[in-house]
């Protein structure tokens, strides 16, 4: 009973949300599950949002917030930027993309100066780390989504991850 009340009241706290997904999107990716996710979040008093900035889901989720934004005053987006040049990989459009959302959030935290091995999960545990509840999109067992809902299961096994 007592480990039943833990875990309600671990649920009932919510004040921060972080993404992980993918890249590539594939077919069964959902943008109108995300939206329908991420306001039930609003609506139960998330109000800030940590974002990692990567091509695909990232962007994607970064940009719903914002547009979220417009009517949820209260809500912020923080991008998690893991190095400097994060974008340098990207197409243009992807860059453009990117350039217009930065402009846009509320804060930016950049996790290291330059790349390294291993930038890319220190910014996921960041992340991680902040968060009361986890948005994602992992279709995979292996690589950086996945590192990062290990992660986030491991330090925080009583809290909500949202499978899209």
């Amino acid at each position: 009973m007592e480990n039943e009340q833990i875990f309600i009241k671990i649920n009932q706290i919510k004040k921060t949300c972080s993404f992980t997904g993918h890249r590539e999107l594939q077919e069964d990716f959902s943008l109108k599950e995300l939206k329908k996710q991420i306001k039930r979040l609003i609506e139960e008093g998330v109000e800030i949002f940590y974002n990692g900035m990567a091509r695909g889901f990232d962007l994607i989720s970064a940009k719903v917030v914002l547009a979220f934004r417009r009517k949820y005053k209260q809500i912020k987006l923080i991008a998690c930027i893991p190095c400097f040049e994060q974008e340098k990989g990207y197409t243009d459009k992807e860059k453009k993309e990117y350039a217009k959302i930065l402009k846009k959030v509320d804060e930016k935290v950049m996790v290291s100066e330059r790349y390294f091995n291993g930038c890319m999960q220190l910014r996921d545990r960041y992340m991680a780390d902040r968060a009361d509840v986890l948005v994602t999109y992992c279709k995979r067992k292996t690589g950086g989504t996945a590192y990062t809902v290990n992660y986030f299961k491991k330090i925080k096994p009583f809290h909500e991850i949202i499978f899209l």
